[in-house]
């Protein structure tokens, strides 16, 4: 199975990009993974929020296949302890799906397409946090997701 993380707009913080990128080569080692960032939409002042969600929603479309299957990071979304998210990506692996897709949209969200489309959504905490470092904490829930299964030292219980 492979695991794909789209997420809208660059992140800007080179310290959070070197931490991003020390996970991914972490994850190399159990699974297939990428991190595909979708550029930020140009004059996006002059579009409503709306219209802005529609666009990104679009551009993420476009991303994924019919046969991929779908998660939105979204404050609605099911919370899983990590132990529970490491069950949760092995009944996907034990499914036989050839791509998991996990979205880190914009600030506004998801248009309503986005949501139809979707198989799932997950949320990382009640809380509130950047789209910058969301994809930091989830990279590390993924990593640690697959020590748990491999049961190795990083998680401890």
């Amino acid at each position: 199975m492979h695991i794909k993380i789209l997420a809208i707009g660059k992140t800007d913080d080179k310290a959070l990009t070197q931490l991003i990128a020390d996970y991914i080569k972490r994850l190399s080692f159990y699974v297939k993974f990428s991190l595909e960032i979708i550029p930020d939409l140009k004059k996006a002042k002059n579009l409503s929020e709306t219209q802005q969600m529609d666009k990104e929603g679009s551009l993420i479309l476009n991303k994924i296949t019919t046969a991929d299957t779908l998660i939105l990071l979204d404050e609605g979304g099911k919370q899983y302890s990590s132990v529970a998210f490491s069950e949760y990506l092995q009944k996907h692996m034990n499914s036989g799906i050839k791509q998991l897709v996990f979205v880190i949209g914009g600030p506004y969200g998801f248009s309503d397409a986005l949501y139809a489309r979707a198989n799932g959504k997950l949320s990382l905490s009640k809380m509130t946090f950047s789209h910058q470092m969301i994809r930091l904490f989830f990279i590390e829930q993924i990593y640690r997701a697959f020590t748990i299964l491999k049961n190795e030292p990083y998680h401890h219980r």
